[in-house]
């Protein structure tokens, strides 16, 4: 059977295609002036409808430094909690720093153990005082011992940091294969905190205020790391989160004990020494011969003559 070819095609085209549709063709002319109107329109839907939110918030830094505690309610010994109170009161007067003393009883922690309520109170001094640079959290058994020291020029000025922070480090000692960064520059930092013999030491520790504090302390906060029941409860739960979320560990410095978070006896990790900015009575209790409030006496005297010389 044969089939014909289809037909050639002219090799002389018309000068001009026919136009395929009714509608007539804008002008090169015209396309130039529709697209700036186009662009200057969508310019003003976001300056007026989504711009605010997602502009970055500038911080005054006003106050400098917000300082919080959280009381335990089940402490009662009201000689010992207005100890601590007058010491974090008179340390933020002399500097000019915030204050954030709340109890345990103050946040909703839907059965959680009630150490996870310094993270609340974290969120809750974000909250309260938008535009301090920095937060430092130190847990109620401690007293600042050093007035004279300032936490953004003694804990976070870059120059400080880079000379303090541990690189290369393992997160969890001894041998975590999660080290911190070797290549972190001190301007970089907004999470300092150190560590004792047991691991991570999340008793007094700073966070640079911005947009990445809250994630943080949200991601912290998760209600999925707190179903894990973690042993060591919101401190485990850190490590397990520094370690697998390098958002955070990218943040993060380890730094000497000795700098925010030295220990009272050094069974648990370092041991205060004179000069040092605060101590912490690591694993006291409530009661009995090791109760926090005996073994504050030994330096309640101290911690009040070294602020009357300052």
């Amino acid at each position: 059977m044969h089939f014909a070819y289809p037909p050639r095609k002219s090799s002389n085209p018309p000068p001009y295609l026919p136009r395929s549709s009714r509608i007539p063709r804008i002008r090169r002319s015209y396309l130039r002036p529709i697209a700036i109107l186009g662009l200057a329109i969508f310019g003003l839907i976001w300056l007026f409808s989504g711009s605010s939110k997602h502009a970055k918030r500038t911080i005054s830094g006003k106050p400098p430094v917000v300082l919080v505690t959280v009381f335990d309610d089940k402490n009662e010994d009201p000689v010992y909690i207005k100890n601590i109170k007058e010491n974090r009161v008179q340390y933020a007067e002399k500097h000019g720093y915030g204050t954030l003393l709340t109890k345990v009883s103050d946040y909703d922690l839907n059965g959680s153990p009630s150490s996870w309520s310094k993270v609340v109170a974290m969120r809750h001094a974000i909250t309260k005082f938008p535009d301090c640079k920095y937060m430092w959290y130190l847990d109620q058994n401690a007293f600042i011992m050093n007035p004279n020291l300032k936490v953004e020029d003694y804990v976070m000025a870059a120059s400080k940091l880079e000379a303090n922070m541990l690189k290369d480090l393992p997160v969890v000692p001894p041998d975590s294969i999660i080290k911190t960064f070797s290549h972190l520059k001190g301007n970089d930092v907004e999470f300092v905190l150190s560590q004792d013999k047991e691991g991570l030491a999340s008793g007094s520790f700073v966070i640079k205020n911005g947009e990445w504090a809250k994630f943080f302390v949200d991601t912290w906060f998760d209600p999925l790391y707190r179903s894990y029941n973690f042993q060591k409860a919101e401190t485990h739960a850190l490590e397990h989160i520094v370690q697998w979320h390098p958002t955070i560990l990218s943040k993060l410095a380890i730094i000497p004990q000795h700098v925010i978070n030295a220990y009272s006896s050094n069974d648990y990790g370092a041991q205060y020494k004179d000069g040092d900015i605060a101590i912490v009575f690591a694993h006291c209790s409530n009661t009995g011969e090791k109760s926090c409030a005996k073994e504050s006496e030994r330096f309640s005297h101290q911690w009040r003559t070294s602020f009357s010389r300052a």
